[in-house]
């Protein structure tokens, strides 16, 4: 049996964007790992119901294991297989889960004010009901006017403060290689590389830099994803 991941996907189904499927698919690279994708879409719960849940992504491996959550599924491929670590032993686990949390509740909002609306007109018309109002009712107020992409730019200006400082010092997050907490906050960025058609950095940042060599890892993974400014 093949290993295979159910990945988030627009109507367009060769665009995969979401964050949390990049930080699997990016972790299983690391592992030496090979992976069959299965486009799913947010109205498609059926068919991983089988995990227990109803996110995604979700890797049924091999031998039939099922695991779901990015960051569980990076610590699940650290038991089970050798090569180099995804987050470590306990304390740089710890670390990492910090990189996690600081991605997604401070990173990912600048991040969806810059193009909640963008991954609105790619997804599949038959999801647009079930996203606008839970992502509605999530923001108390209307996807538009939610979406302020100049506000958005300021956030994500501010927010990058530590991890800018962090990547004068380092080529990655994790060192002088990338591993777990590279691919957590790369995984956010993915999001709006795949469906924002604009830019997010200044070429000179740190924060770009970072960004451009991540995009080259594995052959050019990332970097070859079908992305909406380039069709």
């Amino acid at each position: 049996m093949a290993r295979i991941m159910y990945d988030l996907c627009g109507e367009d189904t060769s665009l995969r964007f979401s964050p949390f499927c990049w930080r699997a698919a990016l972790a299983m690279r690391h592992k030496g790992l090979t992976l069959e994708t299965r486009p799913w879409h947010f109205t498609d719960k059926q068919d991983i119901a089988f995990s227990g849940q109803e996110k995604v992504p979700v890797i049924v491996d091999e031998d039939e294991e099922v695991v779901t959550d990015s960051f569980e599924i990076m610590a699940w491929l650290d038991r089970k297989y050798p090569g180099p670590a995804l987050l470590g032993d306990d304390m740089a686990r710890a670390r990492a889960r910090f990189m996690k949390h600081w991605s997604e509740t401070a990173l990912a909002p600048a991040l969806m004010k810059i193009a909640i609306l963008d991954v609105f007109s790619i997804i599949d018309p038959r999801d647009q009901d079930y996203f606008r109002q839970s992502r509605e009712q999530r923001f108390g107020m209307t996807l538009e006017e939610f979406q302020d992409t100049e506000q958005g730019l300021e956030m994500l200006e501010k927010v990058l403060t530590p991890l800018r400082a962090q990547l004068e010092g380092s080529a990655f997050i994790d060192g002088d290689h990338p591993a777990g907490a590279d691919y957590l906050v790369f995984g956010m960025f993915m999001l709006a590389y795949v469906v924002h058609d604009g830019a997010l950095l200044k070429s000179d940042d740190p924060v770009a830099q970072w960004h451009e060599r991540m995009l080259d890892l594995f052959g050019g993974l990332a970097r070859q994803a079908p992305r909406v400014g380039s069709r």
